[in-house]
Formats: structure tokens, sequence, C-alpha cells
């Protein structure tokens, strides 16, 4: 009997010691699973597990592996959290692939004062206002009233890793609205970025806001600039094809027409056409040269070009067909030019507002 309990008391502290080293490895396995939670994914395809300790607008500091890293945040290209809602993480990628209605859809379902960490709440709604800017460049929404709301979104999360995003966004919409010393003091913010690409990108629109302002030569220096650099990524190579192409915007507009279009021409023989958002915006600077020039011919074959090709790209879309509508009158088919102004009044009813 004696042996019977001892060995009753001895399986019991067996099966309690088995227990506690099950609850034990459990609680290990959870701590490390919370750990590994949250995600960033980098510019050029790395993917980090860890999780989000700090965000400040350089970028964030992200642990993974028991080390935490500083990641720059022109180096991110987006962040799963824990805890996002699902409205967040398909709201966030349609947004990020170009769909903006889709994405605006999908947000609308997330509550930002309702969610279970702060970060998340500010991720629903720069993704919403991101979707509401882009809509609006192409006339599909009010440009004023994103403004605004970019304004104040900047203003509450100063210390959000989207500041320069926004700052850019503000730079694209005071472009849009014709306040072009606006957008040179918002692009010109965005050389205090941390990476290369955010800095030449700071350049380039700088001299994209200063053509539009009629300051060729300024721009000219700008873009020349931009021109040169070594393009050692995807982005900075796409920075530099836009930085050529409106260097020789430039030089059509300072009369040197010759050397515009030698320059667009080497441009065009070195475009990916499958690059759609990039060729698009290449054939409508090449359609302004054109003009520029008056070459209106020229000018019309380079934005029929966007029209037909590129309509899936809105802001160029738009853009082209609100050139053609003037174009058209020129080269002696004023109808046609009717036709394109009734598609961008249906399409884009804001974008020449």
């Amino acid at each position: 009997m004696r042996m019977d309990q001892r060995t009753h008391r001895g399986s019991n502290r067996s099966f309690r010691l088995a227990m506690l080293t099950s609850l034990a490895i459990a609680c290990l396995w959870c701590t490390s699973a919370s750990a590994q939670s949250d995600r960033v994914y980098l510019n050029n395809g790395d993917v980090m597990s860890g999780r989000l300790e700090k965000v400040v607008r350089q970028g964030i500091s992200f642990k993974a592996g028991g080390k935490t890293e500083n990641i720059p945040a022109g180096d991110i290209q987006k962040v799963l959290l824990q805890g996002d809602p699902p409205g967040l993480v398909k709201g966030r990628q349609f947004a990020l692939e170009g769909q903006y209605e889709e994405a605006l859809e999908e947000l609308k379902s997330v509550d930002p004062n309702d969610v279970p960490r702060q970060v998340i709440g500010t991720e629903v709604q720069f993704y919403r206002l991101l979707c509401q800017a882009k809509l609006a460049l192409s006339g599909r929404g009010d440009r004023k009233s994103v403004v605004a709301g970019l304004r104040a979104f900047a203003g509450e999360n100063s210390n959000s890793w989207h500041f320069y995003q926004t700052a850019e966004m503000l730079g694209e919409l005071a472009l849009a609205l014709g306040d072009n010393d606006r957008a040179i003091a918002y692009f010109k913010s965005l050389a205090s970025a941390p990476t290369k690409n955010t800095k030449v990108r700071s350049k380039f629109l700088t001299g994209v806001a200063k053509l539009a302002k009629g300051d060729a030569e300024a721009a000219a220096d700008d873009l020349q600039q931009v021109a040169g650099i070594e393009a050692d990524s995807v982005a900075l190579a796409k920075t530099k094809t836009l930085g050529r192409i409106k260097l020789a915007e430039c030089y059509a507009r300072s009369g040197r027409n010759d050397e515009a279009i030698k320059l667009a021409d080497a441009v065009l023989e070195d475009l990916d056409p499958l690059d759609l958002e990039l060729a698009s915006k290449v054939y409508n600077s090449r359609g302004m040269i054109f003009e520029a020039t008056g070459d209106f011919e020229g000018a019309v074959l380079a934005f029929l070009h966007t029209e037909l090709l590129f309509n899936s790209v809105p802001q160029s879309h738009a853009e082209s067909l609100s050139h053609l509508a003037q174009l058209w009158a020129k080269v002696g088919k004023p109808e046609r030019g009717a036709k394109a102004r009734q598609e961008l009044g249906q399409r884009y009813p804001g974008y020449d507002q």
C-alpha cells in the first residue's frame, strides 16, 4: 500500500512536472510568436519579422532576432502589424497596387480609433489620405479638401515614417492647384530625408515645380544634377529617366530645340514600355517638348500614345486628354478636340479645375 501511494505521488509529481514543462514551452513559444508578429517589407525585396519598437519621421526601430535595427523611411515598402484589421490589410495592398477606389472601400470598414495599437490607426488614416490624394490628382476628388486632410495628418503625426510621403503628396497637390511656390517648399523639405532616393526626388520635383513656374533655367540646374546621378537602384533609375526627359523639356522651353529632341529621343530608346506609369510620363513630357517647339503634330502623336496605350494610368491619361483637347484644333481636327474634352470631363471631372 505504501509502495502504491509513493508510486501514485511520484506519478502525480511527474505529471505536474510534465504539465509545467509544457506550459513553459508554450509560454516561450507565445512570447517568440508575439515578438515575431510584425513584418517589414523593404524596397529591395527583403522581409523582416520581429517587433516594431519606435517610429520617427526618419524611419522605424525594428527588433528582429534579438537585434534592433533602424530602418530609414525611404527603404520601407510597407509594414504589417500584429492586430491589423482585414480592412487595413486589403486596403493597404490595393493602395500600393494603385487600385485607390477599391482601397478606400476596404479602409472605410476600419475605425482608426477602434484598433488595438495607435500605430495601426495612423496607418489607416495615412492610406485613406494617400488614396484620396491620388484620385484628386487625376481629377477624381476635391484637391483642396485632401490638402486640408494631409496638413492635419502631418501636424498630428510629425513623427510618422510616412511624413516625407505626405510632404511629397502635398507638393504634388500644390502643383496641381497652381501654387508653384508652395510646391517648391514642400519638395525642398524632402532633402532632409535619410535616403538617397528621396533626396534625389527632392531635387527632381523641385526642378519640375520651377519649370511649371516658368523658370526653365533654374529648373535645368536641378534636373541636370538628377540626370547625372549614379543610379544604383530601380527607384533611382526611374527618377533619373524622368529627370532627363524633364531636362529636355527645359531645353525646349529655352529655345534649344535640337538639344531637346536629341535628349528626348535618347530617353525613349532606353525606355521600358512595360513600365506603364514611367512610359506614360515620358510620352506626355515628349508631347510637351513638341508643343513647346511648335511641332503640334508631333505633340498630338505623343499624347495620343498615352491616351491609347497607357489609359490605365489615370493621372497621365487625364493629362494627355487635357492637352489633346487643345491640340487637335491646331492640326485642323477640332471635332476630335471636343471628343477629348468630353472624355476628360466624364472620366476626370476635376482635372482642369
